[in-house]
């Protein structure tokens, strides 16, 4: 599965962050792959595709984060191409044309 994860960092607190990363890694643990990731212009939210097989992994994974005051927020995603072509056949289904 697809994890949107979102992680809102404290005021002025991007640095630690950062340290934290260089110093110990991701901290991902097994079953849980970093896809990619996007940064706010205003450097306040981070963006990670993460895909794992059981969400309590990815809970695994926020407790490595903590002491750093970032609130975590994990959302199930599908890739838009696969929810749109589910969407058109069942139009098709729908309108007979199965």
């Amino acid at each position: 599965m697809l994890f949107m994860v979102i992680e809102t960092f404290p005021t002025g607190e991007v640095v630690p962050i950062y340290r934290r990363l260089a110093d110990q890694g991701r901290g991902l643990p097994d079953g849980v792959e970093f896809v990619d990731s996007w940064i706010a212009a205003d450097l306040g939210r981070c963006f990670q595709l993460m895909r794992a097989d059981d969400v309590a992994r990815l809970q695994r994974w926020v407790l490595h984060w903590e002491g750093l005051g970032v609130r975590i927020e994990i959302v199930p995603v599908a890739p838009g191409a696969e929810t749109r072509e589910m969407a058109y056949a069942l139009m098709r289904e729908k309108n007979g044309n199965a």
